[in-house]
Parts: C-alpha cells; sequence; structure tokens
C-alpha cells in the first residue's frame, strides 16, 4: 500500500488537458478542450446543464477515457499511468452514494485503511477531516440516517482523507443548507491555501464567485472563456445588472415609494422596478451606469443602506451566452 499523501506533483499544471474531445456516438459532449489550471486554486468550471462539465470531470478522475487528446494529473499522463494519477486526486461526483448499513466512522475508515494508513493513522484521518466538516458529532450514526446535505459532507470528507493535490468536485453543495455551503466554501478556500488545487463545479454561481479565483465557461462542450474571474466577467461585457437598493430609517415603506417615483421619473432606462423590502431593478451601462445611479441617489438625499448587485457577474455572463 501507498500512503497518499506521500505522493508529489512534479508537472507544471495541477491539470492539463490537451485537445480533450468526448463523443456518445454521434453527440460531441466535449469538443477539444484545451485548458491548464494553476496549482492550489480554486477553479470553477461552469456551464448549462449539457454543457460537458460532468464529462470533462468523468474523464479527469479517470472513469471513462477520452475520445482523444492528452490529459495530465500533476504531470502524470492519466491514460498511460492511471493509477499514479489517482492516487493524486479526489472525485467526489454530485450526489454520491454512502452505504446504509455502515456508521459514519466506519465508511471513513474503509477508505484510509484502503489508502494505506494503519488503523491509527487512519482514525486520526478521518477524525480530523470529520471535524473539518463538522461531522464529529455524527461519527457513531448510521449513513442511512443523515440528511441529504449531511452525506454530502461525508463523502467530502471521504474525498479529502489522503492530502489529495487535486481535488475534483461536482456539485458539492447539491442538498446542503445555506450555512454547510458557507462552510464548504471555507474548507475549499482553506484547503487551496494549503496547496490543494480545488476544481468544482456548481449552479449556485454567487457561490462560485465567493470563492474561484479562476473559472472556466463550457458551452455545448466547448470552452469559450476562461481566466481570473474578473477578467472573464469583464470581457463580457455585460451592459446591465440587477440590483437590490436597501434603505435606511424608520418610514422604509414611504422612502421606498419615493424612490420608486424617482426611478420612474429618471432619464436613464430602469426595468423591472420593484418592491421587495427594497428595490430591486435592472440598471443599464455596466459598472459606470450603476456609479451614476448611486451618485444621483445620494444627491436627491436618499439614505442608502445597501446597493449590490443581486447576481454574479459570472452568473450575468451565462444568462447572455444561453439567452
Amino acid at each position: 500500500m501507498v500512503n497518499m499523501s506521500e505522493i508529489e506533483c512534479d508537472g507544471e499544471w495541477a491539470v492539463e488537458a490537451v485537445n480533450m474531445r468526448v463523443d456518445y456516438g454521434d453527440m460531441v459532449a466535449v469538443k477539444g478542450l484545451n485548458l491548464q489550471i494553476k496549482y492550489g486554486e480554486v477553479y470553477g468550471l461552469v456551464g448549462a446543464n449539457g454543457a460537458g462539465k460532468t464529462s470533462t470531470f468523468s474523464v479527469w478522475a479517470t472513469l471513462m477515457q477520452p475520445t482523444y487528446g492528452d490529459v495530465k494529473i500533476g504531470g502524470v499522463d492519466i491514460l498511460e499511468s492511471p493509477e499514479k494519477a489517482r492516487r493524486m486526486m479526489a472525485y467526489m461526483p454530485d450526489l454520491a452514494p454512502v452505504p446504509s448499513d455502515l456508521k459514519v466512522w466506519e465508511f471513513l475508515d474503509l477508505f484510509a485503511r484502503s489508502y494505506g494508513y494503519s488503523a491509527s493513522e487512519g482514525k486520526e484521518r478521518w477524525k480530523s477531516c470529520l471535524e473539518m466538516v463538522d461531522l464529529w458529532e455524527k461519527r457513531n450514526d448510521f449513513c442511512r440516517d443523515l440528511s441529504r446535505g449531511m452525506k454530502q459532507r461525508v463523502n467530502l470528507a471521504k474525498a479529502i482523507l489522503h492530502h489529495p493535490k487535486v481535488l475534483i468536485l461536482d456539485e458539492p453543495a447539491s442538498g446542503m443548507d445555506p450555512q454547510s455551503r458557507a462552510k464548504l466554501r471555507i474548507i475549499l478556500k482553506k484547503m487551496a491555501a494549503n496547496g490543494t488545487t480545488v476544481i468544482v463545479s456548481s449552479h449556485i454561481l454567487n457561490e462560485l464567485s465567493d470563492m474561484c479565483s479562476s473559472v472556466g465557461i463550457l458551452h455545448k462542450g466547448e470552452l469559450i472563456d476562461h481566466g481570473p474571474l474578473q477578467d472573464v466577467v469583464d470581457r463580457g461585457g455585460v451592459e446591465s445588472c440587477e440590483m437590490l437598493v436597501l434603505l435606511a430609517g424608520e418610514q422604509q415603506q414611504e422612502e421606498i415609494d419615493k424612490l420608486i417615483a424617482f426611478l420612474e421619473n429618471d432619464e436613464g432606462e430602469h426595468h423591472e422596478i420593484c418592491s421587495k423590502g427594497g428595490v430591486v431593478l435592472m440598471v443599464a451601462g455596466g459598472m459606470a451606469g450603476q456609479a451614476d445611479l448611486l451618485t444621483k441617489l445620494v444627491k436627491e438625499g436618499f439614505r442608502i443602506r445597501s446597493y449590490a448587485p443581486l447576481g454574479s457577474g459570472i452568473e450575468q455572463r451565462l444568462i447572455d451566452i444561453n439567452s
């Protein structure tokens, strides 16, 4: 047995895909993917359903072979040396099953021992991982009795047991409550800070924008843009953004009515004005338009408590791409 934590990456990139293609019969799921992901970053792979995210992850995790093209994990060719590649990575698919007849600690101990840890080392590892995902108190519960979100966290604990150099997560927040999703973001950013490359897909795009240093956008199997998060957003040239304006003061409804009246008479184009404990509106003109409107509101005497986009910039890019 090999202690996985002793495996070292020797490639230039954590993940490198060259002209990677995935076909299912006559259907092309991934078209000539060329992508390099740096060590120690949180990389988000985003796209609509059917964009090719899961097919890409399945190839990288060595669960299937590409139709053609090359992929390296930590410098290791996954076709030439799949076993070596697996030793330095972990893959957590969307809604991965857990055995109903094992207790949480038994499930994790099974994998720790298969990774080459002794009984005492294995216990130390799964104890640390359960504490990291905030499930230590559930260690003696049967997996079948856990909520869906807890099962996701158990699977995350399993994925990080062997100190993977590359962690691939497909929709990891599925079924988690908001507090668990916030905890997940903290865990993944901490892992990246400690040198693990985290690659994650999610439909909760605001959460990706909160933790990813870089993103790639897949659309109908093609990588249409990638790079540092803000650069990808800026290249999209998003002109309109949904904003939420919250006001301070005791007579909030009266102030909200005044704000709505002001916006309806304003020369700028503000669409879909409605009140939701504040005012939600579309602001045109990109960041400059947002700044101009905020300046107007302050000059008019409105006491602004919050003025922020409802969605992330990457979310707006996806909406534009798929519209």
